[in-house]
């Protein structure tokens, strides 16, 4: 259960019965305190619209008080001071954000939540529960509940299990649920009167074309290529689809891919062979296919493998923080026993560095880590 007073929220819970065998035990338990620069959700506007006009001038107050403290370089926004976003959408009117405050502010708001919902695509993060509810107009999220990391890469995958009927939330549809929160966001602004409606669709439209722009430039850089190239990644996730490819070890082992078009066939796969596992031969030559022209256009890109090596490095990381590393850490902390809880966490704060002598922490998941209580819990675990 979990309830929240001013910004304050408690969660406790029984991990114990939620999953795995049904039965009920007693375990240790926790209370989590989290801090956030502000508990402002989408929701917060959301709710007090719903009330209707008594409830209005709440959202007017509410959105005040957000730019005063949150956004204050909007709050005095005059058009001398040079924000100038205008566009024409088809036939409405030009838009320009310079004259209202609010209309720039929800057009950030959209632009931080486009950002970070790309962000968590480029390395595979699934958040679990991304409602009105969880989602900050900080662009941050303040309530994951259970979320994960891709390890077979599965576009459906959700880490909720209160999600697996719809799969709401899955990672393939994180961008569009951070859009409808977007519009569910503009739409007490609309009812406030602190935007048009030609102002709210703007808002959605730069949400759409920040998200691209951050996501094809994200999946660039994770290639090592100088541009973005949609049908070669396109291909590239279809295939990781196919094979359930763990996302992150995949990542990492490209950059060990040299631009060299004379590596002879039998040796293409060579560099990905730890993530390529158990693929038959009409599967290998599809990845043999997918490699030369990869190869192709790293040697059109014109870069040095190693300096490319390090950039693709830089992006991709060789740690997440894995359900099962957090399994196997709580087990033994349950005995008392710390140690696994700290070196964990000394990992993860160098998600993209070597760290040798670490390596088993980048390992693929275990058979016992695709359980249920390990690798998805529910809304309230």
């Amino acid at each position: 259960m979990g309830w929240s007073v001013g910004g304050w929220k408690s969660d406790s819970s029984w991990r114990g019965c939620q999953l795995s065998s049904g039965n009920a035990k007693e375990e240790p338990g926790a209370i989590v305190c989290r801090v956030a620069p502000s508990f402002l959700r989408f929701g917060s506007y959301q709710i007090h619209a719903s009330r209707g006009k008594e409830d209005i001038e709440i959202v007017r107050r509410l959105a005040d008080y957000t730019i005063h403290h949150h956004f204050p370089h909007l709050e005095n926004m005059k058009k001398s001071e040079g924000l100038s976003f205008e566009t024409a959408i088809g036939d409405s009117p030009t838009i320009d954000l310079t004259s209202n405050k609010y209309a720039a502010w929800a057009v950030e708001v959209a632009e931080r939540t486009a950002y970070l919902i790309a962000r968590w695509q480029g390395v595979g993060f699934t958040h679990g529960v991304l409602n009105t509810d969880n989602m900050s107009v900080l662009g941050l999220t303040i309530d994951y509940g259970p979320f994960g990391f891709l390890d077979a890469f599965d576009p459906s995958y959700t880490p909720n299990t209160t999600d697996l009927p719809g799969k709401r939330y899955c990672f393939a549809n994180q961008p569009d649920v951070g859009l409808w929160n977007i519009a569910q966001f503009t739409g007490p602004l609309s009812s406030a009167e602190l935007i048009s409606q030609d102002e709210a669709n703007y808002v959605m439209e730069r949400y759409g074309t920040k998200f691209m722009d951050e996501y094809q430039s994200i999946m660039t850089k994770k290639l090592g290529l100088t541009k973005y190239n949609k049908q070669l990644i396109s291909k590239l996730l279809s295939n990781m689809a196919v094979d359930k490819v763990d996302y992150t070890n995949f990542f990492r082992l490209l950059s060990n891919v040299n631009a060299d078009p004379g590596i002879p066939e039998n040796e293409l796969l060579v560099p990905l062979k730890a993530a390529l596992l158990d693929i038959g031969k009409e599967r290998k030559e599809a990845w043999i296919s997918w490699v030369q022209t990869y190869i192709e256009e790293l040697v059109e890109s014109g870069v040095p493998d190693e300096e490319r090596k390090a950039a693709m490095n830089s992006v991709n990381p060789k740690y997440i923080l894995r359900n099962y590393l957090c399994q196997s850490a709580i087990d033994v902390a349950e005995q008392g026993d710390y140690e696994e809880v700290r070196r964990v966490l000394r990992v993860m704060h160098n998600p993209y560095d070597e760290q040798p002598g670490m390596e088993k922490y980048a390992r693929l998941p275990p058979a016992w880590a695709y359980r249920p209580g390990v690798c998805m819990l529910s809304c309230s675990s």
